[in-house]
């Protein structure tokens, strides 16, 4: 496996998008429930965006939603040239189905995987690269492990790793048998490609190694703490996060849903009790930016209905259990208050 360590995911998506040729013209597809920088890239490439709607469990891209689009969008000629999911909170995205659907519509497999570093999929760690062409992690502050700022993309593809590898440090290459014409000295180089500065430093490469080793007991303890919120919380009027028979989430996020009519209230008494809840996502094609190139709320109603319910809860591997036992505490007040709220 290679890999080419970045200054930050995006920086990596973005590389990953170049090094398979996306370009003016062609198409990418991602989940709308992500970061905004997984349809950002194919942008900074000139190319064009659409979306594929979720699971309404996992809230990872619908295989089924997706083998749907791609038979319509034959028949339109615009299949997409590369596929972004996303395994949104480290819960793996069914790849296997994804990649079943590229051998047949012939695009290429981006895994965007800055939730699921330490995460398995049908018991291989994710970032292998069986079913893509490409994996990115991010190990930015708020990730599992981190580097301070940073990313990395990997590839089992040799060529795609040169080409990243290339554009990471302004298309300039020491190689000598990709020079034009041989080397001056020790000191030649030349551009090649017109590339970008995203290089991680050593002093970030030094952090993020430092901590690789308590990978697999950060993630080993998120999951526990993930089994006894699902404990805490199992008598609450809310979803839990899905379980796939495939997966091993690394649970870099612990979503829950709560029904739309409450949601908002619940957050807010949350918010007020001193819990530091969050939402990830809001639903990439219902930002400003995404509505002017034609998008519109109704595109992906499930992603939409998604957004209407998440709450994500505190979950590091630092937490106490007496901290946890507190957030369950809070969930229950607010949810009570929701419901007496409803009744009045």
């Amino acid at each position: 496996r290679r890999a080419c360590a970045t200054n930050s995911a995006t920086s990596a998506l973005h590389l990953a998008c170049l090094a398979l040729g996306l370009g003016p013209g062609d198409w990418l597809w991602t989940s709308p429930i992500t970061f905004v920088a997984s349809a950002n890239c194919a942008l900074y490439c000139g190319a064009r965006v659409d979306f594929v709607d979720v699971d309404a469990d996992t809230c990872n891209v619908s295989v089924a939603a997706l083998e749907q689009k791609l038979a319509a969008a034959e028949q339109e000629n615009r299949l997409p040239k590369i596929v972004v999911p996303v395994h949104l909170a480290g819960h793996p995205c069914d790849v296997r189905g994804v990649h079943a659907l590229a051998q047949r519509y012939r695009f290429r497999v981006i895994e965007d995987a800055s939730h699921a570093i330490g995460a398995r999929y049908r018991g291989e760690p994710v970032g292998g690269c069986r079913y893509s062409d490409v994996a990115v992690f991010s190990f930015h502050p708020v990730k599992i492990i981190t580097t301070g700022e940073g990313g990395i993309a990997l590839t089992n593809d040799d060529g795609v790793a040169e080409r990243m590898q290339l554009l990471r440090s302004h298309g300039i290459t020491r190689d000598a048998e990709k020079m034009d014409a041989p080397p001056a000295g020790e000191w030649d180089y030349r551009q090649i490609a017109l590339g970008y500065n995203y290089r991680m430093t050593d002093i970030q490469a030094a952090l993020g190694r430092s901590q690789l080793r308590r990978l697999d007991p950060f993630v080993a303890r998120r999951n526990e703490l993930a089994r006894r919120y699902d404990e805490l919380l199992a008598d609450m009027p809310l979803t839990t996060p899905a379980r796939s028979a495939y997966a091993y989430s690394s649970f870099h996020l612990y979503i829950i849903r709560v029904a739309a009519t409450r949601h908002r209230r619940t957050f807010a008494a949350l918010r007020k009790a001193g819990i530091g809840v969050n939402l990830h996502y809001i639903p990439v094609h219902t930002q400003p930016y995404y509505r002017n190139l034609g998008f519109a709320t109704g595109d992906f109603p499930t992603a939409e209905a998604y957004y209407q319910e998440a709450i994500t809860l505190p979950l590091y591997p630092t937490l106490q259990e007496e901290q946890q036992d507190k957030v369950a505490a809070a969930l229950g007040t607010a949810l009570e208050q929701t419901d007496s709220s409803a009744g009045e």
